[in-house]
Order: C-alpha cells, then structure tokens, then sequence
C-alpha cells in the first residue's frame, strides 16, 4: 500500500514538473498557431452582397465589385459604431476630411432653366372685321414678318356695302363732306386705307376681296387661324414675338430664395454654345411659390441680336452667392452626404487612430457650388467620410448597425431576390413581378409609335446611370412629345382605345414629374413609376422587340425598382456608378 502511494506521488510530481518546463511554451505555440491559422482562413465578402463568402480576394459573382475583408471582432465598440480593416480602406478608396469653417463668398449655386419668348415684346395681330379668309400668305411658324407685309386676303360682306356706301357718298361729298368722312373713317378704323381706296373711288368698282396687311413686326410663333376660316372682329390672326431679346427662366429652390436678389449677376450656358458663357442680370423672382415643386421662377433677360438662343431652349444658369446672416458657415462635400429622400446622413469616424465608423443624420442647409451648408448635425473638427461614402454605408448594412436605408440598425435585406438578409420578414412574393397584362392585337404601325416612346425612354435610363438630370429633363420632354404624336386612330376596337387611354395618362403623369425636376433622387423615384408604366404598355401592346424587365432589390430605399432594357447586360439606373452592375433579369418581354 504504501509503495502505490509513493508511486501516485512521482507520478503526480513528474506532471507538475513537466507542466512547469513546457507548459507556458505549448501555450505559446498553440496561441500563434491559432492566429496563423486565422490569418490563412480569413475570408473575403462583398459590401453590397454578405452572403459571398470566398477564401481569396477577387470580384462578386453578383455584381462584379471588388471583394473586401470580412469584418473582424467590433468587441470595445459602442452599439452604434462598426469598425472597418486598413485593407478594406484601401481597396474601396474610402477617405475622409476635417470638418472646417469656410467662407462662402466665392461659392455658387447652379440652376437648370429654359429660354422662352419675351413677353414684353409679343405682338397680336388681329382681324379688324368680320370675313372668310380665302388666301393666307404667313403660314409657318418661326417666319418673320415685317410691318406693312401682306398677310391675307378677306372676303367680307361689311367691306362689300361699305364700298358701295363709300361710292355713293363719295358723289355727294360736296354737299354731304361729313357723311363722306365718316364712311372713310370707317375703313380707317378697319386698317383700309390709300391706294386700296383710291382704286375703289377711281373706278367706280367694288372690290369682292380685300388684301389686309400686318401692322405687327417679329417672329410668328402661333398661327390661329387657316384658308378658308372666319375670322372675327378682335380675334387674333397670328401672334408675333421680337426675338432682340429673350427670358431665360429659372426654378430655384425655396431654401435658395435668401441667396438671390434682383440686379444679381447670372452666368448662362448652353449646350450649343458649351463653351461660351452668357451674362446677364436677374430680372424678376417670382413671389408666388410653386406648391408642388416648391421652386420660384427667376428670371434674366438676354440679348439676342445674333439669335442664339431659341425658345425651348435648355440652359444652365450659376449665381455668385453668399451665406445670409452670417460670414461663416460650417460646410461639407455634397460627396460626403447620403440621401434617403427624407434624411441626409454622413458618416463620421470616431476614433482617429483606427477605421470606427458611425452613422450621423445632419440638417442641410443652401448648397454651395459642390458644397453643402450644415444646420445641425456636425461640428468643426469632426472628421467625416468623403469618398467611398456608399461603400462604408453598405458595410454598416452588412454590421447590422444604422445605416441610410435602416435608420434603426439590425440586419436588412442586402442580396438579391432569394438572398434574404437575417431575420428578414420580406418573402419572394413581396418582390416577384408577375405578368398580368393580357396582350391586346394592335397594328404594327402603332407597335412602331410605341417603339419611338420606348427609345426615349432608354435615353432617360442612360442619362440617370450617368447622374446627368439635365439630360433626364432633356430625353422626358422628347417622350412627352413623341407620346403626344402617337396615333390612337390606329386603335380601331374600343377596348384597345380605352387600354390605351388608361395607361398613357400614367406614363404621361411621370414623365411630367421627371421634367419638373433637376434633383437626380426625385428623377429616379419618378422614373420608377415611370418605368412601371411603360411596361404594362409594352406587355400590353408589344413593340416588336425583345426588352429585359431588370431589378434591383436595393432601390427605393430597399423597396427595389424594376426598369426595362434593350440589352441583357444590367446597368443600374438608380444608384449610378455606385452600383452600376447590381440587379438581374425578371423576364424578357417579347
């Protein structure tokens, strides 16, 4: 018994000894071993897809960008905060800025407008009797007419008794001079006078037809009436505009109205003459606010003794501004603000040591130039994400923390359809779109009017993936135009016709709304209406060619948005190059 309990002691002591030896040492090995071991099973994912999960650095399957490290432990960090590697910064671009006070004295603001006519210099010429036209000589619009220029012959009853009371008095003028000046003074106020009456009085001879000349001189830009038309005393014939001058009109916005006075100096551009600016003066801003675009109208007047600028015309306008009420601001690149169409967020870095991230709502105030005023929100010396400002969004999606499009943090749906984030609730029937429009047999000349409105509607598409609202608003006016030129004779059944009616009156309303604005956010939310509309047409009357029906669940503020394309290949319209390969196809309509 007691040799066992010597040999439970050496045995005891042998381990205790070996424990001490190597044991620290095996500890040691085993903690570098485990971060060796780490270091080679590190993964990579995408910012836009967390569900790509791959050993190696390269591209997304789903939408082709640049991998980046799977974020590491967070663990020290504050509920709202997400930390981010040294190589994901680097590989997304992401920098970031001091915020800073600046003056705004050489800042400015730029305005999207149109040339119209001048409105002080329009002209109407009238009829002064009643009659039938029977020879009209102006007949184009945009044709210049001069004072004293022939513009029509008139058949009239009036003019016909007239003359024949113009010649009897005209005997009897000695005896009668009052009766005869007051039959000459009648043809007078009827613009008939000289050798049209001399004629009369020298042969003794009615005259059938009457030719009337203009007392107005410019450009016609309406013609009211046609060969063979009745005209009225008072009604207009034509209307003319001296195009020496013309408007170029302006919608600004009512948090700019402070920054704007009349007699400011305007700078104008215009794509026909791209490099060659304008100046001019502001003329006029609107007292009445638009409710609906809570814009103003301002107004500059430009010469135009060469005729560059022609009515319809669009124009870029910049206005030298500075800041009301005080002579420093706190100010931001607009490349550091995100939108959700209700807040603006930017991204602020909280530790200066180390990539921690947190997502902070601000209050905007005028822009300025490539600059925003910040209200609320911000202070000077805070440091703020300026480039890569998605990228860093997309990865506090992929955190769970606040983020633009989940303002109270928790996981959101970052994939496509079928690639639900955790804890989501969205199913696929909350995103499939699914055929419902019956095709309709319409003709193939109508098909090829439809296909003229879809063609424009894919320049509104290219403009949005190239954050050019000016060739949104652009391409919408062409649509809104071409719509207006599509034949409905060429709908002879009844149900066809009122399909039609229904559905254009939709397309028309969006189209609308997407010329109203120069905000590329509103353009985008109106082009996803605008889009919805378009394809229930096309399902429904068809245009003769294949067209792809994409989507991208992240649009919309993670409601998705479909759009249509001509080609298979995806070019996102609602987030630019941010996302510009994000989404896929839902069907082909053929």
């Amino acid at each position: 018994m007691k040799r066992y309990i010597i040999y439970i002691g050496v045995l005891a002591a042998g381990i205790l000894l070996g424990w001490l030896l190597f044991g620290g040492e095996s500890k040691t090995k085993t903690e570098h071993h485990h971060e060796s071991v780490a270091e080679t099973n590190a993964m990579w994912t995408c910012s836009m897809h967390p569900q790509i999960m791959q050993p190696e650095a390269g591209d997304c399957p789903i939408c082709g960008m640049d991998l980046i490290p799977a974020a590491s432990s967070t663990e020290g960090l504050l509920a709202d905060q997400f930390k981010l590697t040294e190589n994901a910064m680097a590989l997304a671009n992401i920098q970031t800025s001091i915020v800073g006070n600046g003056k705004t004295e050489d800042n400015a603001i730029k305005l999207s407008g149109k040339i119209v006519e001048n409105e002080d210099n329009l002209a109407i010429q009238p009829a002064h009797f009643n009659g039938r036209i029977e020879k009209l000589f102006v007949k184009s619009l945009g044709e210049k007419v001069t004072k004293g220029q022939a513009i029509a012959q008139i058949y009239s009853a009036d003019l016909i008794a007239a003359q024949q009371e113009l010649i009897t008095t005209y005997s009897i003028r000695e005896s009668q001079p009052e009766l005869y000046k007051a039959v000459r003074n009648k043809f007078k106020n009827w613009k008939i006078h000289g050798s049209q009456l001399d004629d009369i009085l020298k042969t003794g001879h009615v005259k059938t037809s009457f030719t009337i000349y203009s007392h107005v001189s410019g450009v016609v830009t309406e013609i009211a009436v046609s060969e063979g038309a009745h005209i009225m005393d008072g009604k207009p014939i034509f209307k003319v505009a001296n195009l020496s001058t013309v408007w170029a009109n302006f919608d600004i916005y009512e948090n700019q109205i402070d920054l704007v006075k009349k007699g400011q100096e305007i700078l104008i551009v215009t794509n026909s003459y791209a490099h060659k600016e304008f100046k001019a003066k502001v003329d006029f801003i609107d007292p009445v606010l638009d409710t609906q675009t809570r814009t103003v109208t301002l107004r500059a007047v430009l010469n135009n003794k060469d005729t560059i600028f022609k009515p319809g015309m669009f124009v870029e306008g910049t206005i030298k501004v500075t800041s009301t009420g005080k002579t420093q601001v706190v100010t931001i690149p607009s490349s550091a603000v995100l939108w959700t169409g209700e807040r603006s967020v930017v991204y602020l870095k909280t530790n200066p040591n180390q990539p921690v991230f947190e997502m902070r709502k601000i209050t905007l105030g005028n822009q300025m130039g490539e600059n925003y005023e910040v209200i609320e929100g911000l202070s000077k010396g805070d440091e703020i994400v300026t480039n890569g400002t998605f990228t860093v969004d997309a990865a506090a999606q992929l955190q769970g923390k606040k983020s633009m499009m989940n303002k109270e943090g928790g996981n959101v749906i970052t994939g496509h359809e079928g690639h639900l984030g955790m804890g989501s609730t969205t199913s696929k029937s909350n995103v499939n779109h699914s055929n419902i429009n019956e095709r309709m047999n319409v003709s193939t000349s109508f098909q090829n009017q439809l296909k003229v409105v879809f063609n424009d509607y894919i320049k509104i598409k290219d403009a949005l993936v190239k954050d050019d609202s000016n060739k949104v608003m652009l391409a919408s006016k062409i649509l809104l135009d071409h719509l207006s030129l599509v034949n409905m004779k060429l709908l002879t059944d009844k149900d066809t016709h009122n399909h039609w009616m229904s559905l254009e009156k939709g397309l028309k309303a969006s189209a609308s709304s997407i010329l109203k604005t120069s905000k590329i956010a509103e353009q985008r939310a109106y082009f996803k209406s605008l889009s919805s509309d378009l394809t229930n047409m096309i399902e429904v009357f068809g245009i003769n060619e294949k067209v792809y029906h994409q989507f991208c669940p992240m649009a919309d503020k993670n409601k998705g948005g479909y759009w249509l394309s001509k080609e298979e290949k995806v070019i996102n319209p609602y987030f630019g190059d941010a996302m510009i390969t994000c989404g896929e196809v839902k069907q082909a309509i053929k």
